[in-house]
C-alpha cells in the first residue's frame, strides 16, 4: 500500500485559471476606484454655477474636456435645421431633438432640447414646441464624441436626418452650417418644459451603472471555488491508497 504522487498535473491545469480569475477580480476592483472617482467628478461639475458659452469656449480650448459643467446661453434657434438622435426615454422609442442655437456673434450651438416620441419626429406636429425668437437656455454642456462609438453602431443616415451616433460634425454639414461658426460640444437642455410639452428636456444620463463591485465579489468567489475544490480533490487523493 502507498500513497498516490501529489497530482501537480491537477495543479498545473488549475493555477492558470485562478490566477485569470483573481485578475480579473482585481481589474474589477480598480474598475470601481476609477468608476467612483468619475461619479464624483461629474456630480462636482454639476454643483457648480452655470458660466456663459464664453466661459466654456475657453475650457474647451484649454482641456477639450466641458461634460457635464453648467452652461447658460442665449440665442435664435434654427427649428428648420434641427437634427434627430435616435434613443429611447423611459422605455420609449423616438428621438432626441437637436437644434442649432445662434448667439448675437452669429456662433452656432446645438442644443439637445429633449426627447419626442418616434411618431412626432416631424416639427409639424409638435409646432407649439417650436419657439420663436431670442430664448436663454440652461443645462449640461456635453463632449461631443471624436469617433463612432463600435463597430454595432450603425453609420448616421443623413439623408433621413437620422443619427445613431453623435457626430457633430457630420450633424453640422447636414444641416448646411458653417462649420468654422459651430462650437465643438453640445448643450444637454434643463426640464424646463416647452410649450405644448415636446420636446421633454433634462434628459442628460447621470447615473452612470456602476456594478463592479459585484464583478469583483463573482470572480473572486469563483476563484474561492476553484481553489476549494482543487484543495478537496487533492486531499482525497493523498489519502487514497493503491496496492
Amino acid at each position: 500500500m502507498k500513497t498516490r504522487r501529489f497530482p501537480f498535473s491537477l495543479w498545473l491545469a488549475a493555477l492558470p485559471v485562478f490566477a485569470a480569475l483573481v485578475a480579473l477580480g482585481v481589474w474589477q476592483v480598480n474598475r470601481l476606484a476609477w468608476k467612483e472617482g468619475l461619479l464624483a467628478e461629474i456630480h462636482a461639475r454639476i454643483a457648480a454655477p452655470a458660466e456663459p458659452v464664453e466661459a466654456l469656449d475657453a475650457r474647451h480650448a484649454a482641456s477639450g474636456d466641458v461634460d457635464y459643467f453648467p452652461l447658460v446661453a442665449k440665442g435664435v434657434y434654427c427649428h428648420d435645421l434641427e437634427r434627430h438622435f435616435l434613443s429611447t426615454h423611459k422605455g420609449e422609442a423616438g428621438f432626441f431633438v437637436y437644434t442649432p442655437l445662434v448667439s448675437a456673434d452669429s456662433r452656432i450651438l446645438f442644443v439637445n432640447r429633449g426627447f419626442v416620441p418616434y411618431e412626432r419626429k416631424d416639427a409639424a406636429t409638435r409646432a407649439e414646441g417650436q419657439v420663436a425668437g431670442e430664448v436663454e437656455v440652461m443645462g449640461l454642456a456635453r463632449d461631443a464624441p471624436a469617433a463612432k462609438p463600435g463597430f454595432l453602431v450603425p453609420e448616421n443616415d443623413t439623408a433621413k436626418n437620422v443619427f445613431y451616433w453623435k457626430d457633430i460634425a457630420a450633424m453640422a454639414a447636414s444641416a448646411g452650417l458653417d462649420s468654422t461658426k459651430l462650437r465643438p460640444y453640445f448643450l444637454d437642455a434643463g426640464s424646463a418644459s416647452n410649450p405644448g410639452g415636446l420636446p421633454v428636456g433634462g434628459v442628460t444620463l447621470i447615473d452612470l451603472p456602476n456594478s463592479h463591485l459585484q464583478y469583483a465579489g463573482t470572480w473572486f468567489g469563483l476563484a474561492a471555488v476553484l481553489a476549494a475544490i482543487v484543495g478537496i480533490m487533492t486531499a482525497r487523493r493523498m489519502r487514497s491508497r493503491q496496492p
